[in-house]
């Protein structure tokens, strides 16, 4: 049985008014008022329902945060981050999904809408924002995570995935490898344009290299693990000396894929190299090469951002926030 404010009211012998003043403003009661009511609340086990309450005002104290994928160890070091500086905040984050599908993300946008959040946090799946535009422009403020706006209608926290891709192949160039391959996801999803975008440029500096794109429908382990069965499937001068993969997720399938056949070795054979440098890209049977982003840092500035947005709409603060990216050499590629 759920406890009301009327319980209560009448457990104490007094108004729901007198209730409600006792939970939101106890100093215009008499304290031996409070001492009554508390007691009844203690004796009943009542819970207010600060939900109902932060709607009735027209604000929550909660921020959301919607990921391209909640089970991606860099998503959820992101989600770190925004909860840290949220908590400083006095608020909390509710976490969404999107599992890179856009009706996914969409329909996130209109329950959050619907939440009356303070602001809303987001990977967009794809290059098409006019959802968030719709909810910017109903009062909700609005930072992108891990993408940045060409047109700065939303704050933003990025970062430079065309450095980080150029950064990446450029490494594996110069260890002597010359038949490159990217894996990725979608295409839709900036940052895999942007990462292959720079493994383009890398490649086009150098002469006899070549770069073969495997486009998978997602980025997880699974996908990553059938791209690399389709390369190791072919005779061996047919199959690329370097690898990059546009999460550690992906090459962490592909490294799974490749070990399973005993001529095909890593990095002897193939050289592999990954990006977000995830906590247990270090921890695989080949600790594996990769490009680091911050990931807790990102998290944590879009909720700052965020938070200058709602203290001072339009203010004179920065927008756009982009870090570089860092490389990392492990075993995968160092042979």
């Amino acid at each position: 049985m759920v406890v009301s404010v009327r319980d209560v009211a009448a457990a104490a012998s007094v108004s729901v008014g007198t209730v409600s003043n006792v939970l939101n403003r106890p100093e215009k009661v008499s304290p031996a008022t409070v001492e009554r009511v508390t007691q009844a609340i203690e004796e009943l086990g009542f819970v207010r329902n600060d939900a109902a309450r932060q709607l009735r005002a027209g604000r929550s104290r909660s921020i959301a945060l919607i990921v391209l994928d909640a089970g991606n160890p860099f998503f959820a070091e992101v989600a770190r981050g925004a909860e840290d500086r949220a908590a400083e905040a006095g608020m909390s984050v509710l976490l969404g999904n999107s599992d890179e599908r856009s009706d996914r993300e969409d329909a996130y946008l209109d329950l959050f809408r619907e939440q009356r959040v303070n602001g809303v946090l987001v990977t967009p799946v794809d290059g098409d924002l006019a959802g968030l535009a719709r909810l910017h422009a109903g009062g909700v403020p609005v930072v992108l995570v891990d993408h940045e706006d060409s047109e700065q209608a939303f704050g933003s926290v990025s970062v430079d995935d065309v450095e980080g891709g150029y950064l990446a192949v450029s490494h594996l160039l110069s260890t002597g490898r010359r038949r490159i391959a990217f894996i990725g996801g979608p295409r839709t999803i900036r940052q895999v344009a942007d990462r292959l975008e720079g493994a383009r440029r890398a490649v086009a500096e150098v002469d006899g290299a070549t770069l073969e794109v495997v486009e998978m429908s997602a980025l997880s382990v699974l996908q990553g693990r059938e791209a690399g069965e389709l390369l190791r499937g072919r005779a061996a001068a047919d199959r690329p000396d370097a690898v990059f993969a546009a999460n550690d997720l992906l090459a962490v399938g592909a490294l799974q894929a490749f070990t399973l056949m005993a001529d095909v070795q890593v990095p002897r054979d193939i050289a592999l190299i990954g990006y977000d440098d995830i906590d247990f890209a270090s921890a695989t049977v080949v600790p594996l090469s990769s490009i680091r982003q911050p990931a807790h840092l990102i998290g944590y500035t879009a909720v700052d951002l965020l938070l200058k947005d709602l203290e001072e709409p339009g203010g004179d603060h920065p927008r756009t926030v982009r870090f570089q990216p860092e490389l990392v050499v492990r075993e995968s590629t160092a042979g």
